[in-house]
């Protein structure tokens, strides 16, 4: 069933790239969401992703506690595309037009491809851009902010799988200190994650497709793996820090840990997955939530205008958010991803009818 507010597809007018933008949900206020620059064997493929990573991203803002509705930008390259200087120039410029046509419906930021610079790029066509450097005004990369999340998340999944904790020995570090997690991925946020977990006294093995990468599992002290041998670990947490899809049908029987959360969007490569998950007792944390942090970041320093301490309390309450999840999903017999969008279709109700 379509549920999308709006969908616009459109040739940008300098780059003849085609440019996709789908607001999924303006119930809560403006949509938001990433402009994402990637490659794709049909134009069509980069329209899909928007209208799936739009409505994720409705989820993530509900969730989040913001005055947002999700939306995503898609720039699908053609194969073998190569953008000098010049051409990623226009092709920011088409997408800043196309979002200022929405009239502040939507605003977007970085995601895939893009970068807190290209932010300033498409600020120059339109207001409704987020995570500019804070030189020109912005909350800079949302990378730190996400890896917070992400730990936050982190914390509440280990103290769950812990079961009920001794007041007389609570300690937040704790279940990380005494708990194993891969992290698949060394990009600016899974590198951020793997650093807090080795400073709280994780075990962590890590991976990347970058063998340069490998430099930092060595800086931390962590075992160093390939990419599909860190996805079996045998350990407490495997967190996808990478491109989404990675949760496959046919992974899933091959794992070895207890819980899968992680900065990565759209991590099931299709909604099934969830329910296979739960069957095998896996906990997986709907990455839309654990991914919140670098959102939640912008929103409140560019939007809110809140003071750090402020944006700080407010990342580490994804980690309360994903205990409730737990928590409904336990009561109810349901995998955390139905928990989750009950929660979501709640709010959005909600929203609707006051």
């Amino acid at each position: 069933m379509f549920t999308h507010e709006e969908v616009h597809v459109t040739t940008g007018r300098r780059s003849g790239l085609p440019i996709a933008i789908a607001v999924h949900s303006t119930a809560l206020g403006p949509a938001l969401g990433g402009c994402r620059l990637w490659t794709y064997p049909d134009w069509r493929d980069g329209i899909e992703d928007a209208l799936r990573l739009s409505s994720a991203m409705t989820a993530k803002t509900a969730l989040a506690g913001l005055a947002n509705g999700g939306g995503k930008t898609v720039v699908a390259l053609p194969p073998g595309t190569h953008l000098d200087v010049d051409d990623r120039r226009a092709v920011l410029h088409d997408v800043g037009d196309a979002i200022e046509a929405f009239g502040g419906r939507y605003g977007t930021g970085p995601d895939v491809g893009t970068g807190v610079d290209d932010m300033v790029t498409i600020g120059e066509r339109t207001d409704h851009v987020f995570c500019r450097p804070a030189s020109h005004g912005g909350s800079g990369s949302s990378s730190p902010g996400t890896a917070a999340g992400v730990v936050a998340a982190l914390r509440a999944t280990v103290a769950h799988l812990s079961g009920p904790a001794d007041p007389a020995e609570h300690s937040p570090q704790a279940p990380v200190e005494k708990s194993s997690f891969a992290v698949v991925g060394l990009g600016s946020v899974g590198a951020d994650v793997a650093r807090r977990l080795a400073v709280a006294g994780a075990r962590l093995v890590v991976s990347d497709v970058r063998p340069d990468a490998k430099a930092l599992a060595d800086e931390l002290g962590a075992e160093w793996v390939a990419p599909e041998e860190a996805l079996t670990a045998e350990v407490d947490v495997l967190v996808p820090a990478a491109l989404g899809g990675v949760l496959t049908p046919a992974l899933v029987p091959q794992l070895r840990c207890r819980a899968v959360v992680g900065p990565a969007n759209n991590q099931l490569a299709s909604p099934d997955v969830a329910g296979l998950l739960h069957d095998r007792g896996i906990l997986w944390a709907p990455d839309y939530v654990a991914s919140a942090g670098g959102i939640v970041h912008a929103v409140a320093v560019e939007l809110y205008r809140e003071p750090e301490y402020v944006v700080a309390a407010r990342i580490e309450r994804i980690g309360e958010t994903l205990t409730e999840v737990y928590r409904m999903a336990a009561e109810s017999g349901v995998a955390p991803a139905t928990a989750a969008e009950a929660l979501v279709a709640a709010k959005l109700t909600q929203a609707t009818h006051s």
